[in-house]
């Protein structure tokens, strides 16, 4: 009986004592209570979190705002390169042999089409032209003598035969007579000048287009012929870009779309473009179509070949935004603020 009543009041005791020390009331409870606390707040430490208390968020005037829907433009990026188009580059050749006698432009000059840039000198240029005077002048003999015969024949004092061999003649001459005035031209002569008998023995060689003299390829004195390119000139005013795009983002392009691109090794500028055609066949094995766009506006330092970076603007969409002043730039990278 005495043994129970001793083992009660010795549980007892321990009750009290552990009812007592957590509660804070000994300071050994206090003690195991704190080092229990910051065990848990340990655990559940963030690195990638900033906290903030009440007079810190007051002194750096730290607001804090929703995630909205908003009507953004999406867009695309992708790379391309600055084109020509054949029909606005052009490389210069003379159709006569010669040696260049003069030499009027260098590359980066400006020129005209129809502008002289060279000069050509070949003793043989004026055969065709000597060819030339010598067939009018027969010509002149012939139609007299077609006359004469008409006469004759009308009076019968002379052979039909006769008449229609003097017609044949001159037509046979005024074939002739055509045919030189033809090359005449080509040279770039005009038939009717050569009528006082003064013969050119140089050509000029003029410019086919309006553009910029990229390379020449001959200097004074040089022998050139038929293969021989004199000099080459493009036209920038239709340059347009050539971007590689990949058949998954082929749906979501069409002609009209706006494109604002800037150069590879100049990034600081930014140009327009529009999309005015769109390949119907792959480029290489990279499974990428050719996307053409005519570039818009200012076209200054932009060369055929250049390489370029473009955003292509595709169909807007209410995607969750931000305020730009959320976004936080840190070593070259960004993230938002929540």
């Amino acid at each position: 009986m005495s043994r129970n009543i001793i083992i009660t009041a010795l549980c007892a005791g321990a009750l009290w004592l552990a009812a007592c020390s957590p509660s804070g009331k000994g300071e050994a409870g206090k003690e195991a209570q704190a080092g229990g606390h910051d065990e848990h707040e340990h655990e559940h430490e963030n690195p990638n979190t900033v906290t903030f208390t009440d007079d810190q968020v007051k002194s750096i005037g730290l607001t804090t705002g929703t995630i909205e829907t908003k009507q953004l433009t999406a867009s695309l990026k992708t790379n391309g390169v600055l084109r020509v188009p054949n029909q606005n580059r052009a490389t210069v050749n003379s159709l006569y042999s010669g040696v260049i006698r003069s030499l009027v432009v260098q590359p980066g000059n400006t020129v005209r089409k129809g502008q002289v840039i060279a000069t050509i000198g070949n003793p043989s240029f004026a055969q065709s032209q000597s060819e030339y005077l010598t067939v009018m002048t027969r010509i002149r003999l012939a139609e007299q003598e077609a006359a004469r015969q008409k006469e004759l024949n009308a009076g019968n004092a002379g052979a039909l035969k006769n008449l229609q061999a003097a017609e044949a003649e001159l037509r046979t001459l005024q074939t002739q007579q055509s045919n030189l005035a033809q090359q005449i031209r080509m040279m770039g002569i005009d038939p009717a000048a050569l009528s006082n008998g003064k013969l050119v023995s140089e050509l000029s060689v003029r410019s086919p287009i309006n553009g910029v003299v990229s390379n020449v390829g001959v200097q004074m004195g040089s022998y050139v012929d038929l293969t021989t390119p004199i000099a080459d000139i493009v036209d920038n005013s239709q340059l347009h870009l050539d971007l590689f795009v990949y058949e998954k983002d082929l749906a979501r392009l069409r002609n009209g779309q706006i494109i604002h691109f800037t150069l590879t090794n100049n990034p600081g500028k930014e140009y327009d473009a529009e999309i005015f055609s769109m390949g119907s066949t792959f480029e290489g094995e990279a499974k990428a179509v050719s996307v053409h766009a005519k570039v818009k506006g200012d076209k200054s330092g932009l060369i055929d070949g250049m390489n370029i970076t473009a955003i292509i603007s595709l169909e807007k969409a209410s995607v969750p935004a931000i305020p730009t002043e959320a976004i936080v730039s840190h070593q070259g990278r960004t993230s938002s603020s929540s």
